[in-house]
């Protein structure tokens, strides 16, 4: 019986050792975040496409993708405009280059072409204008030299590596503080 007794209280002083750990002072998430329990809201202006020879549909594909991505990563609520965080920018740079060169038979020719693209962030922290910034990300996917650059422009599919990354960058710095 007292054996109970000294299991029980040893349970009751682990639990009380560890509440103030569990409780602390900051917000954490799995997802990495550190968000102030006052910012309740984010907004995200339509991304324009400034980029010379960008295609159609990024401007909406990247947007929707930045929205869907904070959606799923945070407990925030998506309003149309003056959200607590505030995201708007520019698809500023969209360009195909070689990133390999190869010679086969004294022909010297891209082996691998690379698309870059790159994106201007201004972010604004209504509770905290101290984690305000504007930004400039970049992130690339390489293709086959063989792939036409035509069709990488038709297929919203190949644009999903840099776009993503980008997005993860922007998330990064403004909610996970990294």
């Amino acid at each position: 019986m007292i054996w109970n007794n000294c299991k029980h209280l040893a349970a009751w002083l682990v639990v009380l050792t560890l509440v103030p750990f569990l409780a602390g002072c900051s917000v954490y998430s799995f997802t990495g975040t550190n968000i102030d329990p006052s910012v309740k809201t984010f907004s995200v202006q339509t991304f324009q496409n400034t980029a010379n020879n960008g295609p159609a549909y990024i401007s909406q594909r990247f947007t929707e993708d930045f929205k869907d991505f904070y959606q799923r990563n945070t407990t925030l609520k998506l309003v149309p405009r003056d959200g607590d965080l505030q995201f708007e920018g520019q698809i500023i740079g969209f360009d195909f280059a070689p990133a390999a060169i190869q010679n086969t038979n004294g022909v010297t020719q891209a082996g691998l072409n690379r698309l870059t693209i790159q994106v201007r962030v201004r972010f604004t922290n209504t509770k905290d204008p101290k984690q305000d910034f504007e930004q400039t990300f970049q992130s690339y996917a390489d293709f086959n030299a063989d792939q036409d650059p035509t069709s990488i422009n038709n297929n919203p599919n190949a644009i999903r590596v840099p776009v993503t990354n980008i997005i993860t960058d922007t998330f990064n710095k403004s909610v996970a503080n990294w």
